[in-house]
This record gives C-alpha cells, sequence and structure tokens, in this order.
C-alpha cells in the first residue's frame, strides 16, 4: 500500500523555515545598527614627547645646582618677592612643548624662616589642593651632601600635581610646584605628568648644594 504524502504538513514545515530564516535576518540587520549607534571611545591629541637629555645647571649667587632637562627653560621670576633675600634664587624652570612651569623658590634658613614654619608652609600648600585632588602620595627624599626632603605627588584634577621640597636642615631652604596652563584633565594629561614627573625626579636626584 502506498501512502500519500500530506501536503499541508509540507507547507506548514518549509513556512516555518522562511520564518526562521527571515527572523535571522532581522536580528543581523538590528545588530548592525546597534553597532553604528553605539558611543565611540575619547580621542585625545597625539603627544610628540621630546627625546630625553639633561644639563648642569648652577645658579650665580645660589647656593644650590641641579639637571635640567634640555628641553626646559629657567625663566627669572619677575613678580614681587615679600621678605626674599635673593631675588636671583626665585624662577621658573618652564616647560614650552607642554606649556608647563615648575615654580621654584628659595629661603635661608634664619629666625626669620625658621625650618620648621618653612615646612609647615609647604605642607600647607600642598594641603590647599587636596579639595580636587583624590590622593596625596608623600616620598621622603635623602641624599648625599645633606639634601633631605619630601616629593608629593597629587592625584586626580590638582592645579599643581607635583610639589618638593629640599633642605640641609641648617642653611638652606628649596621648594618647587609644578603648574599647567591648561585646564587639568586627568584623562588626557596623564601621560604628560608621568614624562614631567621623570624630570622632576631627575633633578632632585641630581641636586647638590653649593
Amino acid at each position: 500500500m502506498i501512502h500519500k504524502r500530506p501536503v499541508q504538513r509540507e507547507r506548514l514545515f518549509w513556512g516555518l523555515i522562511l520564518m526562521m530564516l527571515l527572523f535571522v535576518l532581522i536580528l543581523a540587520s538590528c545588530s548592525d545598527e546597534n553597532t553604528d549607534q553605539l558611543p565611540k571611545p575619547r580621542a585625545y591629541p597625539r603627544v610628540d614627547f621630546p627625546e630625553k637629555g639633561y644639563r648642569q645647571i648652577d645658579r650665580e649667587m645660589c647656593y644650590f645646582g641641579f639637571e635640567l632637562p634640555v628641553y626646559a627653560e629657567i625663566k627669572d621670576y619677575s613678580g614681587e618677592i615679600a621678605g626674599a633675600i635673593n631675588k636671583q634664587c626665585w624662577f621658573d624652570i618652564t616647560i614650552p612643548a607642554f606649556h608647563g612651569k615648575i615654580h621654584c623658590s628659595y629661603y635661608p634658613i634664619n629666625q626669620t624662616n625658621t625650618l620648621d614654619s618653612l615646612i609647615y608652609d609647604s605642607f600647607t600648600m600642598v594641603g590647599q589642593h587636596t579639595i580636587k585632588a583624590q590622593y596625596i602620595k608623600e616620598t621622603r627624599i635623602e641624599l648625599p651632601n645633606k639634601v633631605y626632603g619630601v616629593l608629593f605627588n597629587l592625584s586626580g584634577p590638582a592645579a599643581s600635581p607635583t610639589q618638593f621640597f629640599l633642605t640641609d636642615s641648617i642653611n638652606h631652604f628649596f621648594r618647587g610646584s609644578l603648574y599647567f596652563e591648561n585646564k587639568p584633565q586627568v584623562d588626557s594629561m596623564e601621560v604628560v605628568y608621568n614624562f614631567v614627573n621623570q624630570d622632576i625626579e631627575h633633578l632632585l636626584n641630581s641636586f647638590r648644594w653649593k
């Protein structure tokens, strides 16, 4: 006996196959559209870093010397300095490539500028940035030739992300603060901070009292 294939069931089967194929095509097209609409990651301008290199700096009538990056410049401080004895020992180390500067100041330790008051003022200046800073790292400095101090690294949108002070604890006190002219953008400036901080660490390690 020959059994005839039910035509209605066969049509239903192929109809389901066509519906499944159509459903898959719709999902694929929706996936492509969603992919095009996904937000693209934020892009930042490319930074071309200069080649590392250093030169010796000895300021006349100052009591210290250090090594400075070849792409940095010394700019004498032109403003009024209250209570300063030697204005030639107040200056900015400018880094034109990054629109940055390290404001440097020197104080002789005496009855007016005691070591305790100078250290207190340095910590106070760092404390002024704690409102925006997310974290402050303090690194103790102890080098030959009686060079002692503290290096402060501030994370977050702080106006001055790096500060430091150096002293021989008897006669001399030297302080530096890093600033950038542009508005702090942590994500885009992090690589620049890291690059400049390497130069600051080199300055500190090469620092000598005269």
